[in-house]
C-alpha cells in the first residue's frame, strides 16, 4: 500500500506540475472531467500522474475553443476505452463553422462602423432629442 500511495500525487503537486490552479482542478473534478484516486487521512485529494495528461488535453482543447461540456463528451468516449478522434474532428469542424460565421458578422459590423465614421462630419453639431445623431440617424438593423 505504501508503494501505491507514493505513486499518487496530491492536488497541490498536480497544480504545480500542470500550471492549473487547485480551484480549477476541484472544479474539473466536480464536472467529472477528472477523478481523484481518493484522499489522504488529512483529506487532501490524491491523483494518478495520468491526470496530468488529462489536464494538458483539457487546456489544449479549451485553447482550440471547445467548451468544458464538449471536452467532457470527448473524455467520456476516451474513458469507455475508445479513441475519441472522430468526436474531436466533428467538434473542431463545428467550431470552424462557428468561427466563419463570427468572422462574417464581424466583417458586416466593420463595414457598418466604417460607414458611420465616414459620415461623421455630415451631422449638425447640436440636434435636440438625440444623444448622438451619427448613431440615431441610421436605420436600426
Amino acid at each position: 500500500m505504501l508503494v501505491q500511495d507514493s505513486q499518487l500525487l496530491l492536488i497541490g503537486q498536480i497544480a504545480v506540475q500542470s500550471g492549473v490552479p487547485i480551484k480549477t482542478i476541484r472544479y474539473y473534478e466536480e464536472l467529472g472531467l477528472l477523478k481523484s484516486m481518493g484522499r489522504t487521512e488529512g483529506g487532501y485529494r490524491q491523483f494518478s500522474s495520468q491526470v496530468l495528461t488529462r489536464l494538458a488535453f483539457i487546456k489544449r482543447a479549451q485553447n482550440l475553443g471547445l467548451s468544458l461540456q464538449e471536452i467532457g463528451e470527448i473524455l467520456k468516449v476516451y474513458d469507455q476505452g475508445e479513441l475519441p478522434c472522430g468526436e474531436v474532428k466533428e467538434k473542431l469542424e463545428d467550431k470552424l463553422v462557428q468561427i466563419e460565421q463570427q468572422i462574417e458578422q464581424l466583417q458586416t459590423l466593420q463595414a457598418e462602423l466604417r460607414g458611420l465614421l465616414t459620415g461623421w462630419n455630415d451631422f449638425p453639431i447640436e440636434k435636440r432629442g438625440t444623444i448622438c445623431p451619427i448613431i440615431q440617424n441610421t436605420a436600426v438593423v
